[in-house]
């Protein structure tokens, strides 16, 4: 959780906020997936490795065929943390936090998950189909590790459940910017999406990154007055579907660049 903590500083000192990506781990295997991640480290502050699933219920078609490919190819938990181990050695300034959805942990085990991932270097976790009412003991486990749990609020959440979330989380929320499934949308409801950003803040007193549409530079632009991060998934992913490295080195730039140009505004 310090290692978190200190990103924050650290880019808040250069009136920069962390680039975010997420990518499906093992996707579409664990050698390619291996070169893809170590690509995005080369420009983003954090990734969300994702723990592929058979029903990933929070995520679009273009996420939902990344864990098919996935699975496909034979991932696992297991083959995720070696994939962690694997960039930590690599990436040692670089946070990484697992996303995943909680039955595959649950089967795997809670107390051994959460000490495997301390291991091999993870840095947090992110459980979308867990809610802080039922997340409370995961989120203390974690914590006890030293490891930084991070959870969803969404526009649809009360004052009431956003007070509860703030409690549970680690040093940043993850703000889902609309409600349905993450995926790439041209416009959003800007807004609508920074008054809710100013009302998590003040309602958890946390940090809160934006994420679930977020792909270009204008959504950066348009959105940092408020957000304290950016998370890109959608976008990296179908980059990585078409096997297009030169397309991903050229939209992590950009995002990238974005921010920057953002800070000096």
């Amino acid at each position: 959780m310090e290692r978190v903590k200190s990103l924050f500083g650290k880019l808040e000192t250069k009136g920069e906020k962390p680039l975010i990506i997420y990518a499906a781990g093992c996707d579409p295997d664990f050698e390619t997936s291996l070169e893809y991640f170590r690509i995005i480290l080369k420009y983003a502050d954090m990734v969300e490795i994702g723990i592929p699933f058979s029903d990933p219920l929070a995520d679009g078609p273009t996420i939902q065929k990344a864990h098919e490919r996935a699975l496909k190819s034979g991932a696992s938990i297991k083959e995720i943390l070696r994939l962690t181990s694997i960039l930590r050695e690599e990436f040692p300034g670089k946070i990484i936090i697992l996303m995943g959805y909680y039955n595959p942990i649950f089967v795997y085990g809670e107390e051994k998950f959460i000490l495997d991932s301390k291991n091999v270097g993870v840095d947090g976790f992110i459980i979308p189909d867990l809610p802080p009412e039922e997340g409370a003991s995961f989120s203390e486990k974690a914590k006890k590790a030293g490891l930084e749990p991070v959870f969803l609020a969404a526009p649809t959440s009360t004052d009431n459940r956003l007070s509860l979330i703030g409690k549970v989380s680690g040093n940043f929320i993850y703000y889902v910017s609309l409600t349905g499934t993450t995926g790439v949308r041209e416009d959003l409801q800007y807004e609508k999406i920074l008054k809710d950003i100013e009302r998590v803040k003040k309602l958890t007193r946390k940090k809160v990154v934006v994420g679930f549409g977020i792909s270009r530079k204008e959504h950066i632009l348009n959105l940092s007055l408020k957000a304290d991060g950016f998370v890109i998934g959608s976008a990296v992913v179908k980059k990585i579907e078409k096997n297009d490295k030169e397309g991903l080195v050229k939209l992590l730039s950009e995002l990238k660049n974005a921010i920057k140009e953002a800070s000096n505004r």
